[in-house]
């Protein structure tokens, strides 16, 4: 994977997953401290330093929420702010980053840097202010306690991230996914096809979802009316109705979902794999999709497209991973 392509990946992951924490609280803006959340949550290396060092999602956001009131009361200010509730980035529009967070990642990418959330964390904890570092304390760590844990991770090495493949006769790709909940609740939540729409965008309700839960089975889908932000969205008619077919249920290790479109002849039946893994602080989640190519003729018009392809590959597993994260934060 190339510089550029990383860290555009790490910028949108972490961008997004520190402007959902963000709309927790009900702010607007995501700031430093933010990033530290979705560093906590990262599937890269840096996340699995912060886990491993015992800094859980919860606990940071505990140390996040009692810097914030040391602050208020160091300036004479007896606040006691709002309790967070749930994420709603995704329902709701207007959010960005505040400048020295968009800064701080782009000095990540910058010369002699790859853009990694290793490089992102690197630049947080020397971050001038003293906030992150005011945290760490919080979290009985300290910057150079990260960077020393940091340096020995990278030292030991780590495996490459998978890229979307595009073989001669099926496309497919890979995505791992961190997820803060045991492998045993994150194995119910994907095998249970009455959650199906809450990781599945194409798919905005389940009908006739009582029968037993089985590989085999098959539910049908009907595409989502709106948008989560209430927009309402236009389905062709050939795509409003989905077959969801169980595939593989093996808990708590790995659940399969092949989806069909029955009133689209043309189009391929996708998989979706998910291979869980117990991990330090919750779960790693290996999310692979797959189809069969078309033959013939269309196979010759589409291979100009497949760098879009793999661009639309990765967006769709992101979606998946983060909606997968969010339903247990």
């Amino acid at each position: 994977m190339s510089k550029f392509v990383q860290a555009a990946q790490t910028s949108q992951v972490l961008s997004l997953t520190a402007l959902e924490e963000a709309s927790r609280q009900g702010l607007r803006e995501a700031d430093i401290e933010h990033l530290f959340l979705a560093l906590v949550l990262s599937d890269q290396l840096a996340g699995r330093v912060l886990r491993e060092m015992g800094i859980g999602i919860d606990d940071a956001r505990r140390a996040v929420r009692e810097q914030h009131d040391a602050q208020l009361a160091s300036l004479g200010v007896r606040a006691t702010l709002p309790d967070p509730g749930r994420i709603v980035f995704h329902e709701t529009d207007g959010y960005e980053l505040k400048q020295r967070a968009a800064d701080l990642i782009g000095r990540a990418g910058g010369k002699s840097r790859d853009g990694s959330a290793a490089a992102v964390l690197r630049e947080l904890v020397a971050e001038p202010s003293g906030l992150i570092a005011d945290i760490l304390h919080r979290l009985d760590a300290t910057p150079q306690e990260v960077l020393e844990r940091l340096d020995r991770s990278v030292a030991d090495g780590v495996a490459a991230v998978s890229e979307p493949s595009l073989s001669k006769s099926r496309a497919s790709g890979s995505q791992e996914t961190f997820v803060p909940a045991s492998a045993d609740e994150v194995w119910d939540f994907l095998a249970d096809p009455v959650r199906v729409p809450e990781w599945e965008v194409s798919v905005g309700q389940i009908e006739s979802a009582t029968r037993e839960v089985r590989p085999g089975s098959v539910w049908e889908g009907r595409a989502p009316e709106a948008r989560p932000d209430g927009k309402p969205v236009k389905i062709r008619p050939p795509f409003r109705r989905r077959l969801i077919e169980l595939v593989t249920a093996e808990c708590p290790h790995r659940v399969a979902w092949r989806f069909v479109y029955p009133d689209a002849p043309q189009s391929r039946p996708i998989l979706n794999e998910f291979t869980l893994a117990p991990t330090t602080g919750g779960t790693q989640v290996t999310i692979t999709t797959s189809w069969t190519r078309h033959t013939g003729w269309r196979r010759l018009v589409g291979v100009p497209l497949r760098p879009m392809q793999k661009l639309m590959v990765w967006l769709r597993l992101f979606q998946t991973g983060s909606a997968i994260s969010r339903a247990f934060r």
